[in-house]
């Protein structure tokens, strides 16, 4: 059999271009993968056993490694000796029986419903007033707040990932079936969006956020720009908008209306998922909406909702819980 490094570079190239997964995604198999190969260089695949492989997740608990990490690396391991399976007499794969270790529970975070719409409407705080009209006089101009503007009004709107909004164009592409990019339907107020794996899927998109972005558009028209198949949102040179600018323009954005949480652009999904949860109920519409593979990634929102609830109830009845020091009448 093959030298182990010569079969990870096998199973690289068959993801990448079998599977057609992302570059980065190869990437991350990459890293994984080489951990593998530095822990069994010398050992034939067909004679690793899950003892060991169960050592090897003993060592990386006590480098520290989270948990999150070790089932990644594992996943991408029990991926790579089920491909070598399918090629050689390998019996086993000593990857299955191990588990990562749990790891705990992290709700996302999410902006209140009125925090949310003071966001995206981008009013600015009370107290901030004086200092923010001074700074927003300096540096704001049409193209800047109309842009900006356009992309919070369509991420809280449709729930986007930064990577679905980026790769949004202004018209469609003439090959609907191999376009990769995403575009939005004007007159039906639909968003085509291709999110994670290739998936591709279709959200509504709200009132003030066409609004929004029909003033964008007619700015971008207005300088002489042609839209045919090119990026929905760009910087000045013309060029696709990246995401590090995105997220220095959501940074400043939450000094100016003076959020209480620095609001990032995923929190803004988090809330779009959260404040519609709680308005309708229907779980399987919002995983739809978000694009999610698995229901169970979707219901980490209702955990949320139930913490909000939990909030209120103790706050507002009278016999949530009992304070501090008291005793009941007699």
């Amino acid at each position: 059999m093959a030298r182990i490094s010569e079969l990870v570079a096998g199973f690289l190239d068959s993801i990448a271009h079998e599977r057609r997964y992302s570059p980065l995604t190869v990437q991350g198999y990459r890293r994984d993968l080489d951990k593998l190969a530095q822990a069994f260089e010398q050992q034939a695949v067909a004679d690793i056993k899950s003892t060991e492989v169960r050592a090897e997740v003993g060592r990386w608990r006590s480098q520290g490694l989270s948990a999150k990490s070790i089932a990644r690396r594992l996943s991408a391991w029990r991926s790579f000796f089920d491909w070598v399976a399918q090629r050689s007499p390998m019996l086993v794969n000593p990857a299955k029986p191990v588990r990562a270790p749990r790891a705990g529970r992290r709700l996302p975070k999410a902006l209140s419903a009125d925090w949310a719409v003071q966001f995206v409407e981008g009013r600015p705080d009370p107290g901030l007033a004086a200092s923010a009209s001074a700074e927003s006089s300096a540096q704001a101009d049409d193209f800047i707040t109309m842009r900006d503007r356009a992309i919070v009004e369509l991420m809280y709107s449709s729930g986007l990932r930064l990577s679905e909004l980026l790769q949004l164009n202004c018209t469609p592409s003439q090959s609907i079936a191999t376009d990769r990019s995403g575009w939005v339907d004007m007159e039906a107020a639909e968003a085509f969006v291709v999110g994670k794996g290739g998936r591709s899927r279709r959200v509504p998109v709200g009132a003030p956020a066409l609004q929004a972005l029909s003033q964008w558009l007619q700015l971008r028209q207005s300088r002489g720009e042609r839209l045919e198949n090119a990026p929905l949102f760009i910087n000045r040179l013309g060029g696709r908008l990246s995401a590090r600018t995105v997220q220095r323009r959501f940074a400043s954005r939450t000094k100016t209306t003076g959020v209480p949480a620095e609001v990032h652009p995923h929190m803004l999904r988090h809330s779009f998922a959260s404040h519609v949860l709680q308005s309708s109920g229907d779980l399987r519409a919002v995983q739809e909406m978000l694009g999610h593979a698995q229901i169970a990634t979707t219901q980490v929102y209702t955990h949320l909702d139930f913490q909000r609830l939990a909030q209120v109830y103790d706050a507002a009845h009278p016999r949530a819980r009992r304070k501090s020091g008291s005793s009941p009448k007699t």
